[in-house]
């Protein structure tokens, strides 16, 4: 478990760098992360390629909206073992009005490419409720203005 709510949490995962053309995360392969047959489970890295690419999006965005995951594509290349630190990192493909497209990669700790992805987001122009949003700041580790 990490600071981080939710699945992010649940899953170890943690964000390194937020920027809004950037978004890197970490967490390394554990039991709880494998399939019956004792490898990564494929869905671990869906699941963490939406949280990193949403959280980008969302930086990008800013108080415009909120972006919601409108399809996730992910390709898994490279089998990972437990104790693995994987790193996750989201790039823009396209950012505009009503979506966004981001390119996701996830490496071991010596750089090769486990899995490989796209996420779309769709910007829905939707207040942010101020708790909502001190929630996301503070769990992103920035700076929250009254």
């Amino acid at each position: 478990m990490t600071k981080q709510p939710g699945l992010d949490g649940a899953l170890g995962f943690e964000f390194t760098e937020v920027t809004v053309d950037k978004v890197v995360g970490q967490f390394t392969i554990g039991e709880q992360h494998l399939q019956p047959f004792g490898i990564p489970h494929g869905g671990v890295y869906c699941a963490v390629h939406e949280s990193t690419a949403s959280i980008a999006g969302q930086m990008w965005l800013g108080d415009k909206g909120v972006v919601v995951g409108t399809n996730n594509s992910t390709d898994f290349l490279r089998q990972s073992s437990v104790g693995e630190v994987i790193t996750v990192t989201a790039t823009p493909i396209h950012r505009g009005r009503t979506q966004q497209l981001w390119h996701l990669d996830s490496t071991d700790s010596q750089g090769r490419l486990i899995a490989q992805g796209q996420v779309r987001l769709a910007n829905l122009e939707q207040e942010i409720p101020a708790e909502v949003a001190a929630k996301f700041a503070q769990s992103m580790g920035l700076s929250v203005e009254s």
